[in-house]
Order: structure tokens, then C-alpha cells, then sequence
């Protein structure tokens, strides 16, 4: 099990569920034990359970889920910036290691996230990170008001203007890395509005290092369920990034910063 590859992104939820007025409620289950077959059939054994946007803060199914496979899954959750102390500490034994803020679609202006104290304080002490799904190039913005040295993850190789070392997306990230860490999901290629995926993936290694890098299959990729062939999104890594790396990205990097055993 040490050495199978983890998915650093996938979601479950049921049919019909989501908070009032979402704006994608799915009409289909997606189930753990659906993606642990197609997973397991690309030698994929263990996994990160992603909060979707449409349940919100409801962590009960991503828990729920979490607390019943302790050994093969860690959970990034969706909380308010309220939250007690004392959930994260559950969510924490749990299995979470993360909050995830998708500020795709909404605003990406600091409130109501600039009092968060408690919050960034605790996420510090339990050594989590802050995951963030952010519009096509404004990540800068994000990271501006985010607290420094917070751990950070891009979702969906962070979406940037350009694929280029000079875009500003890049470059915030790159400055952050020089004083906390900050991990790239290669992943959702189908949400970068074109962008080449193997070049931006390159670059992301050139800029970052390959220890920066995790590969996720966004599984069943809500929104874009024509793209849910998961030998496909497995295979795609191969593509983004050399041999010598491909355990790296597969294994070593998540199983370090999602602690795994």
C-alpha cells in the first residue's frame, strides 16, 4: 500500500444533495465505492476526499467517509470562518489536513476572511493547509490577503493568465514558496479555458520543483462529466511530467503533506 499512487482530489456526494440554491446540484451518486474501483483498476490505492462547493460547510459524508477507511483516505474540508477550535480538532482526527476556500465564480476580496485569526492560528497549529480554487488569474489577489505563512495548495494547476513564468500568477507563487510552502495540483485540465496542460505542468516543476507537485483526478469531475474516464485522467500525468518524477508526484509528495503512513 506505501507505494501506490494517491489521488489528491475526488469528490462523493448523492444525487439531489446540495445546499439551497447551489449552482450545480448533481443528478447522479458518486460514490466511494465507485471511485475506489475505477481507482484501484489504475493502481491508485489511496486518496484525498475533496469538500465539493455544492454541500457547503455539510462535512458529514466527507467525515463520515473519512472516519471509516482511517488508513487510505485524508479529507480536505469546507468550514466557515468561525469555526471552532474544537471541530477542526475532529475534523483532524478525523482524517482532514486541509480547509478548501472556491472562490471560483464568487469574490475573491478578503472579507469575511480577514478576522479569521482563531482560524489561521489553529490551521497553524494542527500543520493543515488552506487549498484555493480561484477564478483565471486572480490568485494574486488571494494570496495578497491570505496570511503568509499559511501552507497553500493550487487547485487546478492554479489557472493563470498565461503560461508563463512572467504571468502574475506565477510569480505570486513563486514568491510565496520563498517563505511557506505551496503545492500545485496537476488536475482539471478541462478548467483552464484552454491553456496547454503538459506546458503548464512543466512549468510548474521548473518554477516550484517537482517536490511541489501532486497529481489529482477531479474525479467524476463535476460540471464536465464527459471528461470522467479515469484511465485517462490517471495516464495524463505521464504526459505533464518526466519519468524520474512520476513516483514523486504520485506518492512521496502527498503521502509527506497529507500524512499518510
Amino acid at each position: 500500500m506505501a507505494d501506490t499512487a494517491i489521488d489528491t482530489h475526488f469528490h462523493v456526494f448523492q444525487a439531489g444533495v446540495g445546499l439551497p440554491g447551489a449552482r450545480y446540484v448533481p443528478s447522479y451518486d458518486a460514490t466511494l465505492a465507485m471511485w475506489q474501483a475505477k481507482a484501484q483498476a489504475a493502481g491508485v490505492g489511496r486518496g484525498v476526499l475533496v469538500q465539493t462547493s455544492f454541500l457547503g460547510a455539510n462535512n458529514h459524508l466527507l467525515l463520515q467517509t473519512l472516519r471509516a477507511h482511517p488508513d487510505t483516505l485524508r479529507g480536505v474540508a469546507v468550514v466557515p470562518p468561525d469555526v471552532t477550535v474544537a471541530e477542526l480538532r475532529r475534523m483532524h482526527d478525523a482524517g482532514v489536513r486541509g480547509i478548501r476556500l472556491n472562490l471560483a465564480g464568487r469574490s475573491h476580496a478578503a472579507e469575511p476572511w480577514a478576522s479569521a485569526h482563531a482560524l489561521w492560528d489553529a490551521l497553524a497549529v494542527l500543520g493543515w493547509h488552506v487549498e484555493l480554487h480561484t477564478d483565471v488569474g486572480a490568485l494574486p489577489q488571494v494570496l495578497a490577503w491570505l496570511p503568509a505563512h499559511l501552507p497553500v495548495v493550487l487547485d487546478h494547476m492554479g489557472k493563470p493568465d498565461r503560461v508563463s513564468a512572467q504571468d502574475l500568477t506565477v510569480q505570486a507563487a513563486v514568491q510565496r514558496a520563498r517563505t511557506s510552502s505551496v503545492h500545485v495540483k496537476l488536475s482539471g485540465v478541462y478548467r483552464l479555458a484552454g491553456r496547454d496542460a503538459t506546458q503548464l505542468a512543466r512549468l510548474w516543476q521548473a518554477e516550484l520543483g517537482p517536490t511541489q507537485l501532486l497529481w489529482g483526478s477531479d474525479w467524476p469531475c463535476t460540471n464536465h462529466e464527459e471528461h470522467a474516464h479515469y484511465p485517462q485522467l490517471a495516464q495524463a500525468l505521464e504526459q505533464w511530467v518526466s519519468e524520474p518524477v512520476l513516483h514523486q508526484v504520485r506518492v512521496t509528495n502527498p503521502t509527506a503533506l497529507y500524512g499518510f503512513e
